[in-house]
């Protein structure tokens, strides 16, 4: 059973139900939702460096038409994970780690090696991300914090 669209506080959730036996029913978490500004200008960074997809009538328009998209969805490679993308009016962004508005939610993203830790912080800066901490030569957990083009949180560490 699938709900999309649950309203609560103004967000906007999508989960899943497995009824296999209902005295051990669960939800299960099956995306996360970032609400945004500009819903296209944030999918394509996270497509970007995250090596996503577009679920099927989600891509950019082809035509360079306009683009009115008020809900994108990402999945990664294989399907498993879905980021999605909520257009909204007006988003105060995180003023973390210092400020009033805290971070609210933030995103882990692991790789295999210090160097591959450096090159990604080379490509989330060129696709537009903001360094927030650096924490590189932390020995015991190697880590760049950054804000994504919408102002939330996120970090890439050796893991």
């Amino acid at each position: 059973m699938r709900k999309r669209g649950a309203d609560v506080g103004g967000r906007c959730f999508t989960f899943r139900m497995d009824i296999a036996d209902p005295q051990t029913v669960f939800p299960k978490i099956v995306a996360t939702v970032l609400d945004t500004t500009d819903a296209r200008r944030l999918a394509e960074f996270y497509r970007e460096l995250l090596g996503y997809s577009y679920f099927p009538g989600d891509e950019p328009p082809a035509d360079s038409g306009p683009d009115d998209a008020d809900w994108l969805r990402l999945r990664e490679p294989g399907g498993a994970f879905r980021l999605s993308f909520q257009q909204v009016e007006k988003l105060d962004p995180p003023t973390w780690p210092e400020g009033p508005v805290p971070q609210q939610l933030h995103l882990d993203f692991a790789v295999g090696s210090a160097a591959e830790l450096q090159r990604q912080k080379a490509r989330a800066l060129e696709l537009g991300a903001t360094l927030l901490r650096d924490r590189f030569d932390d020995p015991d957990e190697p880590l760049f914090v950054f804000a994504d083009p919408a102002g939330h949180p996120f970090c890439i560490f050796v893991g």
